[in-house]
This record gives C-alpha cells, sequence and structure tokens, in this order.
C-alpha cells in the first residue's frame, strides 16, 4: 500500500507542477512550448516509473523528454514558415 501513496503523491505533484510551468511559461515557440511540455511530461513519468531511484528517473525523463519535444515543436515551426 506504501508504493501505492508514493505513487499517487508523485504523480499529484508532477500534475501541480506542470499546470504552474504552463500559466507562468511565455514561450515563443512551438518548439520552446514542445520542450517545456516533454520536460514537464518526461519528469512526471519517470518519476512514477523509477521512483526508488532518488530522482534520477524524473531527471532522466525530463532530459529525454525536452529533447523530443523540441524536435517535435521545431518541426512544427517549420512547417508553419513553408
Amino acid at each position: 500500500m506504501m508504493n501505492r501513496n508514493r505513487w499517487t503523491s508523485t504523480v499529484a505533484s508532477a500534475a501541480l507542477t506542470l499546470a504552474g510551468l504552463l500559466s507562468f511559461a511565455g514561450c515563443q515557440s512551438d518548439a520552446q512550448t514542445g520542450a517545456l511540455l516533454g520536460a514537464a511530461i518526461g519528469a512526471a513519468a519517470g518519476a512514477g516509473i523509477d521512483h526508488n531511484n532518488r530522482g534520477r528517473g524524473a531527471g532522466i525523463g525530463a532530459a529525454v523528454g525536452a529533447g523530443g519535444g523540441y524536435i517535435a515543436g521545431n518541426e512544427s515551426d517549420k512547417s508553419k514558415s513553408r
């Protein structure tokens, strides 16, 4: 039961963090928005999946998510400029 409570609190805190980031974010391009969203979602997923590893999962998830989000957003910016 302890693991379920920890996972629930991790997801709840990640959701609040994401909401805060989105409310204060002033991204100028889709690439920046994608990187921000990817980092937040990746951190939440990494923390939820690897919560026993002292935050390493969240850090790795944030890095991978930011990279993926940036790439996707950059492609969106390219298609808008055409």
